[in-house]
This record gives structure tokens, C-alpha cells and sequence, in this order.
């Protein structure tokens, strides 16, 4: 069974015993979390939402992705600005789709 769900303003399209990464999400490792805006489940669309039917994940790990370096550069104006960012992301392990 497919699925397309919402979280963090994005959409993964998955299946069951899919891995996927997303957002960060306050949850403890080891639990589960449920997402009920599905918009595409077992060749049904919803408007924009199936009703009832949800995906049910379980955390598998939090952490940081690799760091990118944001380097900022003006000619002529002696105007250089380097600067780091690592996004965290929660690790998802997809166990159940019920539309």
C-alpha cells in the first residue's frame, strides 16, 4: 500500500517498510507517531484530506544532517561572512497505512 502525507510543509509519497527522514519532531526514540493529513492512500484521493486515514510511523533516531557552509561575498566593499548550519531531521521507519 502507498501513501502521500504531510508534515513540516512537505509531502512524502511512501510505503510501508519505507525509511524516510523529515523535520524534526518532539518525539522520544522508540515512539510512534501518527499523521492524519494523508492526501493519497491505496489509489484514493482526498480534498484535500482522506478522511480516517492515516500513516503511522515509528522514531527510529533524531540527529543533525552534514554541516553547509553559507559564505556571503561583496566586490570591492571588503565584505566576506562565513557561517554554518547543520539541519535536524527526525528518522522514520513507516509501519502502518490505514485508509
Amino acid at each position: 500500500m502507498k501513501a502521500i502525507f504531510v508534515t513540516g510543509g512537505k509531502q512524502y509519497y511512501v510505503s510501508e517498510g519505507d525509511v524516510i527522514y523529515v523535520e524534526k519532531l518532539d518525539k522520544e526514540v522508540g515512539s510512534e507517531v501518527t499523521f492524519t493529513d494523508v492526501l493519497y492512500a491505496n489509489g484514493k484521493a482526498g480534498t484535500p484530506y482522506i478522511e480516517g486515514a492515516k500513516v503511522v510511523c515509528s522514531v527510529e533516531k533524531q540527529g543533525k544532517a552534514k554541516k553547509i557552509v553559507v559564505f556571503k561575498f561583496r566586490p570591492k566593499k571588503k565584505y566576506r561572512k562565513t557561517q554554518g548550519h547543520r539541519q535536524p531531521y527526525t528518522k522514520l521507519v513507516v509501519k502502518k497505512i490505514a485508509a
